[in-house]
């Protein structure tokens, strides 16, 4: 991470950080690793219904190369971004985004996760009681190694509205990460992944540019579910947790964390993507509107590239606009344009999916 002046441990006020506490460049290194066990994937399979035999057959992770099954990317994801929630996010009205998030090397059941951040941006929003929180994050393994990397920006709460706001500095963040940034195992042998395993024939060749793939099923979000979810990655964020507190807030409830309405997606969309084994990277993303327990989530994935990866005859990576609505049926949903926005659209997220090439 860049210079900057380090948080130091133990500092954390009581109530949590609020918006005027934070200052261009902090450094925080979060409290609380953890190591993710094997009854973590499986709880994270009862919550979301993911499907990728990867995760969850040790033949099928065998046979592309793994030493045995890894970690859903997602819930490393979660994992290590509940890690950030205490300092970044605790007083936080709502997460809004990502950009440039990278899977740089896999996670296995044993690896214990730390995370570090950095704030990268600051502006009080015009109503003066609360402002966007831009930061940039890690998480590495127990050899010190980067396992996984993002940035996103949050709308925190502030102490005091008569309190002066930070000056305004709004980040430039990358708006893609490009296929050369994919960090491809040098071990992994895609080829070997099985039809029969995964349900599916389709192979990175048989997927067109504009292809709309509306995925047939749809799962409505419980309130122990979702709670259960935000409990399994230690994200304390008030706004999921506090029921009490929540009822005085803007929506008058607690609201889902907006990771779990995106594992619930990337699950759906094992149907007509059977063979996308991994995430390369999340370009970007927004929680365009909230999700409350009762909603149900249907995913539409819109093919926006097929991408070659330099070096890997063996393997591509399919670009896909990922989208979850809530309450509606898809066939009568309009595919937003980028950056426009519908009220039935609960997420908008660009990634890059790994599939196998024909031979």
């Amino acid at each position: 991470m860049s210079e900057g002046v380090a948080v130091a441990p133990g500092s954390r006020p009581r109530e949590g950080w609020f918006f005027e506490d934070y200052a261009l460049g902090q450094r925080f290194g979060h409290a609380t690793p953890r190591t993710i066990t094997a009854g973590d994937a499986a709880l994270y399979i009862a919550l979301t219904g993911a499907r990728q035999p990867v995760h969850c057959a040790e033949p099928v992770a065998r046979a592309l190369g793994h030493p045995s099954c890894p970690v859903d990317d997602l819930l490393a994801f979660h994992v290590a971004f509940g890690k950030t929630v205490p300092d970044i996010s605790y007083n936080a009205v709502a997460n809004l985004g990502y950009a440039d998030l990278r899977f740089l090397e896999p996670v296995y059941a044993g690896d214990t996760l730390t995370a570090q951040s950095q704030v990268i941006g600051l502006k009080q929003n015009s109503s003066g009681t609360s402002g966007v929180v831009w930061v940039g994050s890690r998480a590495l393994n127990q050899h010190g190694r980067e396992v996984i990397s993002w940035a996103r920006w949050v709308m925190v709460n502030k102490r005091d509205a008569a309190a002066p706001a930070p000056a305004a500095v709004v980040p430039e963040l990358p708006g893609e990460v490009g296929p050369a940034r994919f960090a491809i195992p040098a071990f992994l042998r895609p080829r070997s992944l099985d039809p029969a395993a995964t349900g599916g024939s389709r192979l990175w060749e048989d997927y067109a540019p504009g292809e709309t793939i509306d995925h047939p099923g749809a799962i409505t979000v419980e309130e122990a579910d979702h709670m259960l979810a935000t409990r399994l990655y230690q994200n304390t964020a008030r706004v999921h947790f506090d029921a009490f507190s929540a009822a005085s807030g803007p929506f008058g409830k607690r609201l889902v964390y907006g990771g779990h309405v995106i594992s619930l997606a990337r699950a759906l969309s094992h149907d007509g993507l059977e063979n996308a084994f991994a995430i390369a990277a999340i370009h970007g993303g927004v929680h365009a509107n909230p999700t409350f327990a009762g909603d149900t989530i249907a995913a539409r994935s819109v093919v926006t590239s097929r991408d070659e990866i330099p070096g890997r005859d063996d393997v591509g990576a399919l670009r896909v606009r990922l989208l979850a609505a809530k309450n509606v049926r898809l066939a009568g949903l309009a595919t937003p344009a980028p950056g426009a926005k519908d009220p039935a659209v609960v997420l908008d997220l660009d990634l890059s999916l790994l599939v196998p090439r024909r031979r």
